[in-house]
């Protein structure tokens, strides 16, 4: 059966090809830059690379040139695509697994478009998209919210009046929840054990960072909130502050709710703190040449997360393995050691060497280490694939 995976924001459409009898990509590729005179599409498949402006002033030409070049240039069957999983980054309390879209469905991500207004609005145009360009094939929402939906209500709540999360819903929700399930469940695989006996901490550590407390296969907790704004510092945004910052920064730098909130999500984080870059590689160079505020933003980034961790071993009793995957937690030797370090009180310990050399999928403990620490590249499109044959 082949699967199509689409990953929609409000100027691009991610895709990816799978063969799911063997799991195999058989494409994939991204168009940029929608609705500009300048938009582009990177396209592998069958061997054959594409990379060309298009005409995409919409998501539903963007995704024509997509079915386009998977039919080989003509109107055809999408090279067989049976069915389409769609990445949706919030579905509120509703939706407790992935579901197959309907009008019902439609209606339900647009209205929780006010919880996750930078990101529902562009995966309901590509849905639109798809549905309109492959009308025929189901179509699948795999919703990030929905693997944290396990979490207990004293996990999930704000101290807030009661009332006003059943009036409006305001609670955690949590996010990365394909990656934090697919890592989780790699990490079971990798160790040799069922995933229904570990306690496993996940750290996807990117632009975008979120902890979470895997407990036998559940999410228990994680960093992120009811928006994607809670938690850790990340690239831009600035993570959990004291509410009544925004109203004292509001008054002093006279700014409107909008502006405030631009300041958050997109000016602060490690970006406002290094006053350098939001790209933790650029930062690392930074705190190498001497740079006060980069070592800094690291600090702060490293000790925010380790935290988590810490908070989140209590929360479960005890934890089997940590996890680190994403761009960061994948590909920085630096943040792992430093997230890592001190940690013998729990009979936790980082092996230099292998965290140095880190490919793949790698264990990077010591061998006396107790709870296991692992990296592993996350693979958020072949679960949405899997998700969709469900």
């Amino acid at each position: 059966m082949k699967v199509l995976v689409v990953n929609c924001g409000s100027s691009s459409l991610k895709y990816k090809l799978f063969d799911m009898t063997n799991e195999k990509v058989l494409g994939q590729g991204n168009v940029e830059r929608i609705g500009t005179a300048n938009s582009a599409v990177k396209s592998q498949l069958a061997g054959k690379k594409v990379c060309k402006k298009v005409k995409a002033a919409t998501h539903v030409e963007a995704f024509k040139c997509v079915v386009e070049l998977m039919s080989e240039g003509k109107n055809g069957d999408a090279n067989g695509v049976q069915a389409v999983g769609h990445r949706v980054v919030h579905g509120g309390d509703k939706y407790r697994k992935s579901v197959i879209i309907d009008k019902e469905v439609l209606k339900d991500i647009d209205r929780f478009s006010e919880f996750a207004p930078l990101h529902n609005p562009a995966n309901l145009a590509g849905i639109k998209a798809a549905m309109k360009m492959l009308p025929e094939v189901p179509h699948v929402a795999v919703f990030d919210t929905a693997f944290h939906q396990t979490m207990p209500e004293h996990a999930y709540l704000y101290g807030l009046p009661y009332e006003i999360y059943r009036k409006y819903h305001v609670r955690k929700y949590g996010f990365h929840g394909s990656s934090h399930a697919f890592v989780a469940q790699r990490t079971a695989i990798i160790l040799g054990r069922p995933l229904r006996s570990l306690k496993i901490v996940t750290c996807h550590i990117g632009s975008g960072t979120s902890i979470c407390a895997v407990k036998r296969g559940s999410s228990i907790d994680t960093s992120m909130g009811m928006t994607p704004l809670q938690g850790v510092i990340m690239g831009t945004r600035c993570g959990s502050i004291d509410p009544a910052i925004v109203d004292f920064l509001e008054k002093k730098e006279k700014l409107s709710p909008a502006q405030a909130q631009d300041l958050f999500n997109k000016k602060s984080g490690l970006l406002g703190i290094s006053g350098v870059s939001s790209d933790v590689r650029d930062i690392e160079v930074a705190s190498a040449k001497g740079n006060k505020r980069a070592e800094l933003a690291l600090a702060i980034h490293a000790y925010q997360i380790k935290k988590f961790i810490g908070q989140y071993i209590v929360a479960m009793n005890g934890c089997d393995a940590i996890t680190f995957t994403a761009g960061v937690g994948e590909n920085s030797p630096r943040v792992r050691a430093d997230i890592c370090a001190n940690l013998g009180f729990i009979d936790t310990y980082i092996d230099d060497e292998k965290n140095m050399n880190a490919a793949g999928e790698c264990l990077i403990c010591a061998r006396s280490s107790k709870v296991k620490i692992l990296v592993i590249p996350t693979n958020e499109e072949l679960y949405i694939a899997r998700e969709t044959i469900k």
